[in-house]
């Protein structure tokens, strides 16, 4: 991801009306980037779900009524558990493109297995803690704070719901491969590794933002409203 970032910011600062430019642009083979198919297609969806996101992020924000009160506000456990269980998910990823790279296919399978296991646990997770909140009857219609929260940790699921039915398809051909063969799989398993970690940072803002300094940007908000 990171030498996608750095080509992208290359490409940009390159100045193709330039003759020293213009003569590189000439043997150009006419491919900008070494992205495979599966990589791509997660970009894309990158940029439609940042804004579907960003949308939720900002009507939280300025739909924060001035008296709102956030004395009464879930401070609950189950959502550091949740969290930790996403970084879990994430650090086995990582290790699966590590491997990867290092052509070292023997656990492979076993952190594979480990990352569905965990991303049902994350989803479990998330519907004990609305039953939860349901039990202390807080719901969608209660506020703003709960209507985004609701919201929110639905869409997010949803997300991580297509991402586990590819991370199946996945799963279960490789499974099938012998070791020597896990290799083919490279494109598909970087796509899946670099969704998760969209997933990941995607929660990581919300959480930040609505959960542990969520007094904080509510003073902020109020002072901007001021």
């Amino acid at each position: 991801m990171s030498n996608f970032i750095k080509k992208l910011f290359g490409t940009l600062a390159e100045k193709p009306w330039e003759k020293e430019q213009a003569a590189i642009d000439n043997y150009h083979p006419g491919k900008t980037f070494n992205l495979s198919k599966q990589t791509s297609a997660v970009i894309v969806i990158f940029g439609v779900s940042t804004v579907l996101f960003s949308l939720i992020l900002t009507s939280y924000l300025y739909t924060i009524p001035p008296e709102q009160d956030t004395k009464f506000l879930f401070k609950p456990n189950l959502l550091w558990v949740n969290t930790s269980v996403l970084f879990f998910v994430a650090f086995f990823f990582s290790k699966i493109a590590k491997d990867l790279k290092k052509n070292d296919t023997t656990k492979i399978k076993k952190n594979l297995i480990l990352v569905g296991g965990l991303s049902y646990l994350f989803l479990f997770g998330q519907i004990l803690f609305w039953y939860q909140l349901m039990q202390d009857e807080k719901f969608v219609s209660t506020n703003s704070y709960f209507s985004s929260f609701y919201i929110f940790t639905a869409i997010h699921g949803l997300h991580l719901l297509g991402g586990l039915f590819f991370w199946g398809k996945v799963c279960s051909k490789t499974l099938k491969l012998k070791q020597t063969e896990i290799a083919s799989q490279k494109k598909s398993l970087s796509a899946l590794s670099l969704y998760w970690t969209f997933l990941l940072i995607v929660w990581l803002i919300f959480f930040l933002t609505i959960y542990v300094f969520n007094d904080t940007v509510i003073a902020w908000c109020k002072a901007l409203l001021t």
